[in-house]
């Protein structure tokens, strides 16, 4: 089984409120497509969600004011962006189950401690690929909060222990420095926490769900789980193809302690 990760920033332009990139979800859904194997896919909210959801301060838990349309409304743009990814899988013939996290999962204190894996696992068993989504979940603690892509990812790694775990980003893989500031920045193909101590701390848009940093020490603990854990470019045509087949490819590789 293998469990790939669509970044918001990949099928959305995150910098603009609910921009979707149709053409790419195309193509990386028909690289998927050729894939005969079971895959669950986890897509990220990008500029559905995380606008929104930073302007009404979502992240922080109920503080009132206008916060509950804010809530709301995010709710019902992450499903539009979901549902715009399915109804591509549907176009390309691959059978998928959408299973938003705000009706399987519960956080405490802004962590993920309840996903229903039973679900992933019936559909599993039909012979259809599940996808969910960042979303706006129950938190224990704080009323509601943000489930990211990256939590869902870790605990669904943690319960099904794919082969191989693929995030698609909008960058070659995990750099030095961010290569979007910096044309002399250096892709990392092997990626470790020694490493990840070692690099400069910045931050180029609104992202409630962390830093760059929570994103790749997620990826450290996800590397137990599997035999690999890749990061690779979404953008570039065929890389999620050569990655979910096993043959070389750019990208870095996340490498835990364990």
């Amino acid at each position: 089984m293998i469990l790939v990760k669509l970044g918001g920033s990949v099928i959305t332009d995150k910098t603009r409120l609910r921009s979707f990139r149709k053409g790419t979800v195309e193509r990386l859904v028909g690289e998927i497509r050729e894939v005969d194997e079971p895959i669950i896919i986890v897509h990220g909210a990008g500029s559905f969600g995380h606008v929104l959801a930073s302007r009404y301060a979502l992240h922080l838990g109920k503080r009132g004011g206008e916060q509950l349309l804010g809530l709301s409304q995010v709710m019902a743009d992450v499903r539009d962006l979901n549902l715009r990814v399915m109804r591509i899988m549907n176009r390309e013939r691959r059978a998928c189950a959408s299973l938003p996290p705000s009706a399987i999962a519960r956080l405490e204190g802004g962590k993920l401690v309840s996903l229903d894996h039973r679900v992933f696992e019936s559909y599993l068993d039909l012979g259809m690929t599940p996808l969910t989504f960042g979303d706006v979940c129950l938190d224990l603690e704080k009323g509601f909060g943000i489930c990211s892509g990256d939590q869902l990812m870790e605990s669904l790694a943690s319960h099904f222990l794919p082969r191989s775990i693929v995030f698609c980003t909008d960058v070659d893989g995990i750099f030095d420095r961010d290569p979007h500031l910096d044309p002399k920045a250096k892709l990392l193909e092997r990626v470790t926490g020694e490493i990840l101590d070692s690099l400069p701390r910045t931050e180029r848009c609104d992202d409630v769900t962390g830093s760059i940093y929570g994103k790749i020490e997620c990826m450290l603990r996800m590397s137990s789980f599997t035999r690999e854990c890749w990061v690779i470019n979404g953008n570039v045509e065929g890389r999620l193809r050569s990655a979910l087949s096993g043959e070389g490819v750019i990208g870095s590789k996340v490498v835990g302690d364990g």
